[in-house]
Parts: structure tokens; C-alpha cells; sequence
């Protein structure tokens, strides 16, 4: 059964959401829990993860074998995209995550809480650019509002910064480059899309295989990987929470992918910028906690964005398929090219 298209959609933001709900709360739990019962330097007991990279390696090894299988169990046509191209998307996206990781530690909060939900406009701006993308003013003008609405709405007030400005600037320098490397991740996929069309499977086999290379190959120079082996091997019980991860991760990725092969990267990123503002408002309408003003505007704004984007595109629909006939020839012919 071929569902509609808005409601794939829904089921793979819906994924996106519950997967990656999941995904935090386990990974609150690895990295910042303690592990065995040794007393460290500072006077604290227990030992703590922070092996970023072997964390990121992980999951893109156990993603990477999921997409592997099911390719394996269901084959697929034939994916003619050139590997320069995964290459070239898993640096950037791999840059991304480290980038981010990385600012988030330097940069005061309100530069954080600005960074983590503006990723939506450098994927649009650079997906022109360089991903050929092109989009109206209304879908601008709605992907702006959902960025100003959940920062209105994730803001929080009495979050003071007391770390130096040498540090501050280094921080927003890590994240213009994450946001960057973000835009690119997208472009980049957008060009996948258009030349290819590639299976979100594909995409998710091909993506994961040359993260795991790059960032096995990283873990080998810096030594961690034989810090992060001497550290599983003290706390074994690190490997159910690392497998928790990977699970949710593998499921997530799986949904996002979903979503980029269909409906492009503007609209998963989106939907994964959203994400915490749908998280956080759920806790609010279960646990009955308390809205300020400048939430509900977020609120606001946030559901009038995604309303009237969704109106748009409804109506667009009808011209687009309007358009096809004169070029059926031609489509078929390029699909044909596709095929061969």
C-alpha cells in the first residue's frame, strides 16, 4: 500500500521525534553518568565517558550495517552517485558535528540557543547556491519564522555567561563553521538528489560507510581508540548504554534519510529543528507547567509557519503536475539514462 505523501511525512518526523527523544535521554545517561567506583583527581567518584569520536564511530558503524542489510534483504536499482560526492557530504556533515560539539562549550547560552535552531537557513541559502534548489518567498518567509519562533519559545532568561572573550569568539567561530559545514551537508545532498535520486537507504549506507573510515581513521591518530577499548573493558556495562544509543540512533538516521531521499534536506532540517520545540511542548501540555508570554508568541509563530508552509504547498501541487506532460518524453528518457 502506497501511503500519501503528507502522511509519510508525518510518520518519518513522528520517527525522527520519538528516536531521538530516546536517544538523549540514554546519551544524558552515558556521558554524563559515572562509571565504577574510583576515586579521580578532582575528588569525584567514578569515571565519566568522553570519547566523542568512539560515541560518533559507533553509530555509524552499527547505521552503516543496518542500511547494509536491508539493502542486502530488499536490492534496490542500482545507486549511480558518484563517491566524491558521499565523500565530500560525510567530511561536511562529520565537520558539522564536531564543530557543534565543540562551540557548544565556549559560547554563552543565548549564541547557543541562536546557533542550534538557525541551521534551517544556511541549508536553504547554500542549497541554492550550490544545490541548484530553488524556492519561493513564502517558503523563505515560513522557514524564517519557525527559526524565530523556537528561539523565542527555547530561550531562556537568567542563563549569565562569565567565560572570557577569547573563548566566546573561538566558540562563535565553531559555530559559523558548524552552520556552514551544515549548509554544505545540504547542498551537497540536494546535487545527490538531482543527478541520482539515490534511496534513503543508499544514501545511509553509502554516508556511514566513509564516516566510519574518516573518524576510525581520526580515532587511530589521537589515540583514543585504544583509550575508548581500556575504558569498555574497566565498565563493560558502558556497552548496553552504547548499544541503546546506536539503537535509537540507527532507527533515527533511518527516518532521516527517509526524509532527505523524499522530501530534501531543507524539510528534515526543519523538522529536526523543531524537534526540541515539540519535545518541550508536550512536557508542558502532560506535566501542566507554565507558559510565559514570550513562549506562546514562539508557539505561535512556530504552528502559523508549518500552516501555512503546509497551505502552500497543497496549492502548488497542482501546478507542478500541470507542467509534466510537455516534458514526458523527456522525463522518461532521463529516467531511462537513470535506469541503464
Amino acid at each position: 500500500m502506497h501511503l500519501p505523501e503528507r502522511s509519510r511525512f508525518l510518520i518519518y518526523a513522528v520517527g525522527i521525534f520519538v528516536c531521538y527523544f530516546l536517544y538523549g535521554i540514554v546519551q544524558e545517561k552515558l556521558t554524563r553518568g559515572r562509571y565504577g567506583d574510583q576515586v579521580q583527581t578532582d575528588g569525584t567518584v567514578g569515571e565519566r565517558f568522553t570519547y566523542a569520536l568512539a560515541l560518533v564511530w559507533v553509530q555509524c558503524l552499527c547505521n552503516y550495517v543496518f542500511a547494509k542489510v536491508l539493502l542486502t534483504v530488499r536490492p534496490q536499482k542500482e545507486d549511480t552517485t558518484h563517491a566524491g560526492s558521499y565523500v565530500a557530504c560525510s567530511l561536511t556533515y562529520l565537520l558539522a558535528m564536531v564543530s557543534t560539539n565543540m562551540a557548544m562549550r565556549w559560547v554563552p547560552y543565548p549564541t547557543a540557543v541562536v546557533g542550534k535552531s538557525a541551521k534551517p537557513i544556511p541549508v536553504m541559502i547554500l542549497g541554492v547556491l550550490i544545490g541548484r534548489k530553488s524556492y519561493s518567498f513564502i517558503r523563505y518567509a515560513c522557514v524564517l519564522t519557525i527559526v524565530v519562533g523556537v528561539i523565542l519559545f527555547m530561550y531562556k532568561e537568567g542563563k549569565v555567561s562569565n567565560l572570557p572573550a577569547e573563548t566566546t569568539m573561538l566558540g562563535e567561530v565553531l559555530l559559523f563553521l558548524s552552520l556552514a559545514m551544515d549548509g554544505l551537508t545540504g547542498a551537497v545532498q540536494e546535487r545527490i538528489r538531482a543527478a541520482s535520486a539515490p534511496s534513503g537507504q543508499q544514501m545511509m549506507r553509502a554516508m556511514n560507510f566513509w564516516s566510519t573510515l574518516m573518524l576510525g581513521f581520526a580515532m587511530l591518530l589521537s589515540g583514543e581508540a585504544k583509550e575508548f577499548l581500556y575504558f569498555t573493558v574497566r565498565h563493560p556495562e558502558a556497552w548496553l548504554h552504547l548499544s541503546l544509543i546506536a539503537v535509537c540512533g540507527v532507527f533515527g538516521q533511518f527516518f532521516i534519510f527517509l526524509m532527505v531521499a523524499e522530501f530534501g534536506p531543507l524539510a528534515c532540517s526543519v523538522v529536526t529543528t523543531t524537534r526540541k520545540f515539540f519535545t518541550v511542548l508536550f512536557s508542558v501540555l502532560l506535566f501542566g507547567n507554565v507558559l510565559i508570554v514570550r513562549q506562546w508568541l514562539g508557539a505561535v509563530l512556530v504552528f502559523s509557519a508549518l500552516f501555512i508552509d503546509m497551505l502552500y504547498g497543497k496549492k502548488a501541487a497542482p501546478a507542478a503536475v500541470a507542467k509534466k506532460p510537455p516534458v514526458e518524453g523527456k522525463l522518461s528518457e532521463q529516467e531511462k539514462k537513470l535506469l541503464s
